[in-house]
């Protein structure tokens, strides 16, 4: 590749994402930066340009729980770049508060969680493929988490045994699962496609809101996202899930084929992509 690589954030306006998007900045890497918040987003803009005297990062704003926005947010992306050499899925709300325990649904009737966490990156993945596979080499990685909960595939939505951490749980296992099933289908010279735990329980809005404490730094999760991002040592290793850097299994579920299909026939359905190919 020649020329700063071209990086899309999503949820790079707090936390882990916000963080990540200054240390890839002072590398000197071309940046696009969504978040839901326009002032939050603009503000986080304008740091990256005075902290790392570069240009101003693109912006662009959606609010992932509604898929019009995130087909929105995927051409937006499109009409102001003609190159994109990696795609961090990393927006995403936790188990707990702020956003509470209690089911709740998306703008398009989907459980929240899993609309937000998972159906969003899926979507926008989609959308931004063939700019991503004209980018090749290039790379997507999926932020998701070691807490994962089996997926009941007659039951996604979870309108039987509700919980917040069930729900969370199951919205970070789709992500690898659709992240597997994604990298089988597509060379990994052209776009590798991995998953990670960056860190657990990292002082970002989420946990500090849900727990109160935190355990890894920001810095360690940052470290391990930035890894996927950027190094050459794992150029062309796909279809992998990592905690932190260590290469490592998720639940079972996500090595069960079967299950993997049923969830990436019912993914298309739910973002009415059913029958599109590739």
């Amino acid at each position: 590749m020649t020329g700063p690589r071209t990086v899309l954030i999503t949820g790079a306006t707090d936390g882990h994402g916000r963080a990540l998007a200054h240390r890839l900045a002072a590398e000197g890497t071309t940046l696009i930066l969504h978040g839901r918040d326009p002032d939050k987003l603009a503000r986080t803009a304008d740091d990256i340009q005075t902290a790392h005297r570069v240009s101003r990062p693109r912006i662009m704003q959606a609010d992932l729980a509604e898929l019009a926005q995130v087909r929105r947010l995927a051409s937006d992306v499109q009409a102001v770049t003609d190159r994109l050499d990696v795609l961090v899925s990393n927006a995403g709300i936790g188990a707990g508060h702020p956003d509470g325990r209690t089911r709740r649904t998306s703008a398009d009737g989907y459980e929240l969680r899993f609309a937000v966490n998972y159906l969003a990156g899926f979507l926008l993945t989609l959308d931004l493929l063939p700019l991503l596979r004209r980018s090749a080499p290039a790379r997507i990685v999926n932020v998701a988490s070691i807490g994962q909960h089996p997926l009941d595939l007659g039951d996604l939505m979870i309108e039987r045994g509700y919980s917040g951490t069930r729900a969370y749980g199951q919205s970070k296992l789709a992500q690898i699962m659709s992240g597997f099933e994604l990298a089988q289908r597509l060379p990994g010279a052209e776009v590798t496609v991995n998953s990670l735990h960056p860190a657990t329980y990292m002082p970002t809005k989420i946990v500090l809101a849900e727990i109160g404490h935190h355990i890894d730094s920001i810095d360690d999760g940052v470290s391990a996202t930035h890894r996927l991002v950027t190094d050459d040592a794992v150029a062309g290793v796909t279809g992998r899930f990592f905690d932190r850097t260590r290469d490592t299994r998720p639940n079972i579920q996500a090595y069960g084929e079967q299950a993997r299909a049923e969830l990436w026939r019912r993914s298309l359905e739910l973002v009415d992509r059913a029958g599109v190919p590739l």
